[in-house]
């Protein structure tokens, strides 16, 4: 065991962390020079197109010490993107130390700070690393300052490399044998594996990928699910390189797989411990942080038919992607779907590319919002996740709405612009720290539902691009809000429904009705577009109707014959519209959705 090291990469978005580790896996002859490419732990297209780490990455590598011992490091790549900090705290959970990577062109960002925090929790032996020092606008000097500051190391502890490059990778494998610790664990006490992922595999079911803390298993053990009760055989296990390798036996300290032929995915829960069932352990590991989603939305199938289909790909994608939380519900306007959990809107967007790409789903999605706590006058505490949960406001006492802390770290030249953003979002500004005299740090608490939509774009737009965000649950506080409907020729449309502040109530249901005058196809009657709170309306378009020219065959003669038609005409129309029903097409629905 004392030959096993495993860690993790901790970073920001975009400072080089899928680079480095290519380097990594090449240095120890992981990867052939005939199957290398770029990103090549990243096996998304999406994550190649986009540039991103979504899933956390698991690979065994071998690396030959200058002391002449070989050392077994398992590597678990983690994303950087605000969004997946779930990932980020599973993968922590299952080592015992980190490479803290830092851009030497940009410097230490929010999400660096956060990750490392969690890496900190778990007391992880942190190894600070500057990345991409080969370019020319790199500050080698500045930024090793602000490491100094953060973790309080020595400089010499500072490893200077560039994932392009190679520099410096050697330093980084002697620095993970000498400063990250074996992993402790004991091979003849009970079995206790940590599952920190899954994925599903068509022909073969749910591959379940652990880490042993105490224990050994070998192939053909009969196991047990602790979270679950469920008992299974172990069909196959092995370690994970850049494909699946059998073993045998692992033993305690070791990353691996297991295959049991599970073909039900609710039946494997990623934090659960698997342990035998011959000799039992007493308790489960405690396990990483539980998922918290910001944004609720629904997801429905463009056609109703397809519902079971959506219901299995979103389990499959639960596998793959543990934050993801969903519940069937019904709507008028677009029949069967659920209501989905997301841990952001990057996560929401990517669901359903994913949905669309590996599981050929085209489908609509509702407005995004956040779960409120509703107070009725009896006494009762409702949680609102949809606007329809809303309780009738003569029962209403008061409504919650969760609000988060949030560090934005920017220049301070966009201090200024920075300030005007967050107060139009109904944000406070509780701390203002200088890092170094270009780097500030803002803190700010803000209601979750203002940054739902699109605040992240707009803080990189006026910032051009130089301010990082990331954010923290709060708690609820007592808010002024009220629901907004979309009525079309006085019938509500639940789907445009929405939960808004009573300040922006008027500003939002102007946007909608606009948007929708533009988009809904023109019928035989005249159709009033309007947004509703309760009975009153505070917003109204109207798409005027389609009308024939019914006089044109009248030449000459008196008026009183054109008067005749254009009476019959609007007495026709009418009625027309006192039976008429306004068809929304699927697509409007998506685009009335895309509101900036």
């Amino acid at each position: 065991m004392k030959h096993i090291r495993n860690f993790c990469v901790i970073a920001h978005i975009d400072h080089g962390k899928s680079t480095l580790s290519d380097r990594l896996l090449e240095y120890t002859s992981t990867i052939s020079e005939r199957e290398m490419q770029d990103q090549a732990l990243d096996n998304m297209d999406l994550e190649r197109e986009r540039g991103i780490t979504i899933k956390s990455h698991a690979i065994q590598m071998y690396y030959n010490h200058t002391d002449g011992e070989t050392y077994t490091f398992n590597l678990i790549d983690t994303p950087g993107h605000v969004d997946f900090s779930y990932e980020v705290s599973r993968s922590i959970a299952a080592c015992e130390g980190a490479l803290l990577l830092v851009d030497a062109s940009q410097g230490i960002q929010a999400q660096t700070i956060s990750n490392l925090y969690l890496a900190i929790e778990h007391d992880l032996e942190i190894i600070p690393i500057l990345n991409k020092i080969d370019m020319e606008s790199a500050m080698i000097d500045d930024v090793s300052e602000q490491v100094l500051d953060l973790l309080g190391c020595e400089l010499e502890d500072i490893i200077l490399a560039s994932g392009k490059t190679g520099q410096g990778v050697e330093d980084i494998l002697s620095a993970i044998v000498d400063k990250i610790p074996a992993p402790e664990g004991n091979s003849e006490e009970p079995l206790q594996a940590l599952i920190f992922d899954s994925i599903f595999n068509a022909y073969r079911g749910v591959i379940a990928y652990f880490r042993i803390l105490n224990g050994s298993l070998k192939k053909g053990d009969k196991i047990q699910f602790m979270a679950t009760g469920r008992d299974y055989q172990a069909d196959e296990i092995g370690v994970l390189r850049l494909n699946q390798e059998p073993k045998e036996e692992l033993t305690a300290g070791n990353v691996g797989y297991v295959i049991t032929g599970i073909k039900n995915s609710k039946e494997v829960k990623v934090g659960d411990t698997i342990t035998l069932m011959q000799n039992p352990s007493n308790e489960p590991i405690l396990g990483f942080e539980d998922v918290k989603p910001m944004v609720f939305a629904g997801i429905f199938p463009i056609d109703n038919d397809d519902f079971e289909d959506l219901r299995e790909s979103l389990e499959k994608l639960q596998l793959n992607d543990a934050s993801l939380v969903f519940e069937p519900e019904t709507s008028v306007a677009l029949g069967f779907g659920f209501r989905c959990g997301f841990l952001g809107m990057l996560h929401l967007e990517i669901i359903q590319e994913r949905l669309s790409r590996e599981f050929d789903q085209d489908v609509i999605t509702t407005v995004p919002n956040v779960s409120y706590r509703a107070y009725t006058k009896k006494g009762e505490d409702l949680w609102v996740r949809t606007p329809s949960d809303l309780p009738d406001p003569t029962l209403l006492d008061r409504v919650e709405e969760p609000y988060i802390s949030a560090q934005i770290i920017t220049k301070p030249e966009y201090i200024g612009s920075i300030m005007t953003l967050c107060m139009e979002k109904r944000g406070h500004l509780i701390r203002q720290d200088y890092l170094t005299i270009d780097r500030v740090e803002l803190t700010f608490e803000l209601p979750l539902a203002e940054i739902v939509f699109d605040f992240y774009d707009r803080l990189k737009s006026i910032s051009r691009g130089y301010a990082s965000f990331d954010y923290s649950p709060k708690d609820y506080r007592a808010s002024d809000l009220i629901k907004l409907d979309i009525r079309l020729n006085g019938e509500p449309v639940d789907a445009l429904s929405a939960l808004v502040h009573r300040d922006k109530a008027a500003s939002f249901g102007r946007k909608i009705c606009k948007r929708l005058k533009e988009l809904l196809p023109r019928q035989q009657f005249v159709i009033a577009i309007q947004a509703a709170v309760g009975a009153k309306i505070i917003a109204r378009e109207t798409i005027s109707a389609l009308r024939k020219d019914v006089t044109a065959k009248c030449y000459g003669g008196d008026i009183s014959r054109k008067r005749k038609l254009l009476e019959k005409q609007k007495k026709g129309k009418k009625k027309m519209r006192q039976i008429g029903n306004v068809e929304v097409p699927q697509k409007t629905f998506l685009d009335v959705l895309k509101l900036d």
